[in-house]
């Protein structure tokens, strides 16, 4: 998660009104091992492109982190926009996408975008609005800044399902999922539930990464009871068109 839509962050270098998020921001190179470990099958692209083509279009990514997706859209969009409020980690997407001349990384966070109304046609956040609930002034800014004609992404965990859901669950029971569907879908998002997979190159990567994303308590006896370097992971791609 890349920490954009609620309040409550005075750190240093990060814009006001973001919500820290310890993984990315603390464990920045770990989390790298995980973006490329995430989705090898392409899952969740292919979910949001059987909805919406970006080919030609100007896409936003709120809570961009280090720009990791970036490139990838930069491939079909006429423009890209990387939104993020962790000033560290906007110089690693600046420097990430710096050959890159449709691709522009701002500091920002997702309640109060610097960009002007109505100028982009398709937004991607990807574990940055946290569940729902206390998002709603973030949603409220995609209303100004969607094109008519738009779809907004929002990727977030489903702890209802797969083997990532149940370690999640346990290491954070606080989350409802019951309470996030109410609130997507009272807002006119639609649900597409998708399971993809994590897949590392070597078990001290997973347990890496395992180690930055869960309580320390559920860490251990989840790597304990789970052998390999793959893990089955359920999420619910949210989408709404504007």
């Amino acid at each position: 998660m890349t920490g954009v839509s609620r309040s409550g962050s005075g750190a240093r270098g990060v814009s006001p009104g973001a919500r820290p998020s310890p993984n990315i921001w603390h464990h920045t190179a770990t989390y790298e091992i995980e973006n490329r470990a995430v989705d090898p099958d392409g899952l969740l692209e292919a979910a949001m492109a059987a909805q919406a083509s970006w080919a030609g279009r100007t896409v936003l990514d709120v809570g961009c982190g280090t720009g990791f997706h970036l490139p990838r859209f930069a491939e079909a969009a006429a423009s890209v926009v990387g939104v993020e409020p962790h000033h560290d980690l906007v110089a690693i997407a600046r420097r990430r996408t710096k050959r890159l001349r449709h691709v522009s990384v701002l500091q920002g966070t997702a309640q109060d975008l610097p960009l002007p109304d109505a100028s982009v046609d398709v937004v991607h956040a990807r574990w940055a609005y946290f569940f729902g609930p206390g998002c709603e002034p973030g949603l409220a800014e995609l209303d100004r800044v969607v094109r008519r004609g738009g779809t907004a992404f929002v990727i977030d965990n489903d702890p209802t399902r797969s083997t990532f859901g149940g370690w999640f669950r346990r290491s954070f029971p606080e989350v409802d999922p019951e309470a996030v569907q109410r609130f997507w879908t009272g807002r006119g998002w639609r649900r597409t539930p998708v399971e993809m997979r994590w897949s590392f190159s070597s078990r001290a990567d997973l347990e890496a990464v395992v180690r930055i994303e869960l309580t320390p308590d559920v860490a251990e006896a989840a790597l304990a009871g789970h052998e390999g370097t793959e893990v089955d992971y359920a999420v619910n791609v949210w989408s709404k068109d504007y």
